[in-house]
């Protein structure tokens, strides 16, 4: 059974504008999922539904089985969520605002968590700090230690480490490895994809409300990854001869290098006949270079031709398909 399991979900506002269509979603316990969109794909409609925050005017949604909406309290004491908003009590002591948040769920105080948790985000030094005190980053992470007061099985991470500097970040990103060793089942929206790349197992796309994909990270960049070949010659070319011109290739840099571009996934890339070809057309090569599409370059390619196919889509409407 998954840890989140989400049917056919739609969200319908007043004045008929949905924000979800029918999006249907797995994630597996114990699993790192990066959600990547940009501003106004959808990303925090759906965690908000999943957390309970909002009501999905259709279909359902399940968190360690338990229904988010008929079994409420069951389903969102497995929950923790960092929002991407900061909203703290300013003048609230650090350790105390954790304390709080455990309360708030039912669960018994428990000194020796809170210290665990205080300490594994570099907060305990702070913890008798209020909270108007702290820089950005520090804030940050005391909302993340409140998410994680009362033991939840399900961590959602919206935005968390924007603002925050790249030292707090790869911290993060290691509390964050941990709680995956742990069991914990992290859900992650991001604009760095370097996040993704790093700590994610794997990876969805959504845009304007539609998920376009949920795949394994690395099956994801084998079959979607291109390879760039670039080849500095030691003359510049005018123009492409004859016999090259079915290799597709760019001239670049005023002709002084041409760019060819390859499947990684396909039995052969094509490089040797080109390089054969260029040496039966006289053209010296000084050097060659390769390399290969980032995570960032499918994610921009994925929306890209979304925005391509459906053109007459007005701002921010949501267009979502189902997706496992």
């Amino acid at each position: 059974m998954a840890m989140v399991e989400v049917r056919d979900v739609r969200k319908k506002y007043e004045g008929g504008f949905e924000a979800l269509k029918g999006v249907s979603l797995q994630i597996e316990e114990g699993e790192i999922l990066a959600l990547l969109g940009p501003n106004g794909a959808g990303k925090t409609t759906l965690i908000s539904a999943i957390c309970g925050i909002t009501q999905p005017s259709e279909g359902t949604i399940r968190v360690g089985g338990h229904d988010v909406v008929t079994d409420y309290r069951a389903a969102r004491s497995l929950v923790g969520l960092v929002p991407q908003e900061i909203n703290l009590e300013p003048f609230q002591k650090v350790a105390d605002a954790v304390r709080f948040s455990r309360g708030l769920f039912g669960k018994p105080r428990n000194d020796a968590l809170v210290e665990e948790v205080l300490r594994k985000l570099s907060l305990w030094d702070k913890r008798d700090s209020r909270v108007v005190e702290l820089s950005g980053g520090m804030k940050r992470r005391v909302l993340i230690a409140k998410a994680l007061s009362h033991e939840p099985r399900v961590l959602f991470l919206d935005e968390p480490t924007a603002g925050v500097d790249v030292e707090l970040r790869r911290d993060m990103w290691e509390t964050v490895a941990e709680l995956k060793a742990d069991g914990v089942t992290i859900i992650l929206t991001t604009h760095y994809i370097e996040e993704a790349e790093a700590i994610a197992d794997r990876i969805g796309v959504i845009n304007k409300g539609e998920i376009l994909l949920v795949e394994d990270k690395q099956s994801l960049m084998t079959r979607m990854g291109q390879k760039e070949l670039r080849i500095e010659l030691a003359e510049p070319l005018d123009a492409i001869p004859e016999p090259l011109r079915s290799f597709e290739l760019a001239r670049v840099d005023e002709g002084r290098s041409l760019v060819y571009s390859y499947n990684t996934t396909s039995e052969r890339s094509g490089i040797a006949r080109l390089m054969g070809q260029l040496t039966d057309a006289g053209i010296a090569v000084r050097d060659v270079a390769t390399s290969q599409n980032s995570l960032e370059d499918i994610f921009v390619g994925l929306v890209s031709a979304q925005q391509t196919a459906t053109p007459d889509a007005p701002d921010g409407a949501c267009k979502t398909a189902g997706a496992k």
